[in-house]
């Protein structure tokens, strides 16, 4: 039997890290990144990412493999994450995924649509025909060719009608027939996932803890390193939790009091809409709803039972 593949999701700080590492530690696996911002080797402290010594316990992959110059999308992802996946296995080791980002996850359990790039002449053409119609009269066109997604794009989302309309320009099939006809990569019986959702109140103390020591730790400088590069504000890495506050306090625009509280808000926020995403998405995954990390553990352990 070949060796099981372990999906562990959800928020940040809910405890994905240190369930990770017992699990490699027990059964010789190897730890593979499905977190987003650690991608990126710009920001070792602001994105949490395992620290020396916690990769010190076993082989961990991708994890600070990209610049904060490049643009890694859940394909770029994907296309790196399933060779090594495929590599730890021909060894005789179970790969573990942790990481919050759920549409890595997905795009391995679910596939990811092979929908094409989006080319400027046909973006602007399918953003004017917008603004000349209205969204009433775009959206019923849009529904001649692609009717699931014109129903199931809310009211105002400008971006997504758009984008629907141009994939149908520049592939002549509309966006609903492309994702209809992925395959998934992984079959339903070599994974195995888990979510971490700790209550509420408790994970939202941990954001507040970690990110206070995060300001402590060296996070101000490694952000102040990245906004000197002068990058593009629309690259991922400039997303990250924390960076946009820490910046403000260094132009002088918050307090460093303030900064935090800020940061700190937006994270809770942003735990929130994992919480929620894996919640709506992966309804069967086993929960861990422990807080401390030996009881996370023993949790995991009757949860991953067969």
């Amino acid at each position: 039997m070949e060796p099981r593949i372990w999906l562990i999701g959800g928020p940040t700080a809910s405890g994905k890290t240190a369930i990770s590492l017992r699990l490699a530690r027990e059964i010789g696996g190897e730890i593979v990144n499905a977190d987003s911002i650690q991608l990126y080797g710009d920001l070792t402290i602001l994105s949490a990412r395992p620290t020396l010594e916690e990769m010190a316990q076993a082989p961990h992959h991708l994890f600070g493999v990209a610049d904060g110059g490049e643009a890694w999308s859940v394909g770029a992802w994907r296309r790196a994450a399933l060779p090594i996946i495929a590599d730890i296995r021909g060894r005789g080791a179970s790969p573990i995924l942790v990481g919050g980002t759920g549409l890595y996850f997905r795009s391995l359990t679910h596939g990811l649509a092979d929908i094409p790039a989006a080319e400027p002449g046909i973006r602007a053409k399918a953003g004017a025909e917008f603004d000349a119609l209205g969204e009433v009269a775009f959206r019923a066109r849009l529904a001649e060719t692609d009717p699931a997604a014109a129903g199931r794009i809310a009211p105002g989302d400008r971006q997504r009608l758009v984008r629907a309309w141009e994939v149908y320009l520049a592939a002549g099939r509309s966006l609903s027939d492309l994702q209809a006809a992925t395959v998934a990569p992984l079959a339903p019986c070599e994974w195995r996932g888990v979510v971490v959702e700790p209550p509420r109140e408790a994970l939202y103390a941990r954001c507040d803890t970690r990110l206070a020591a995060m300001f402590e730790a060296g996070a101000v400088e490694e952000v102040g390193a990245l906004i000197a590069r002068g990058l593009d504000p629309a690259l991922p890495v400039m997303k990250a939790l924390g960076l946009r506050e820490i910046a403000a306090w260094q132009t002088g625009a918050m307090s460093r009091d303030q900064a935090l509280a800020a940061a700190q808000q937006e994270t809770r926020r942003y735990a929130k809409r994992q919480a929620t995403w894996f919640r709506n998405q992966t309804p069967d995954w086993p929960r861990i709803s422990a807080t401390t990390p030996e009881d996370q553990w023993r949790q995991f352990l009757a949860l991953s039972e067969p």
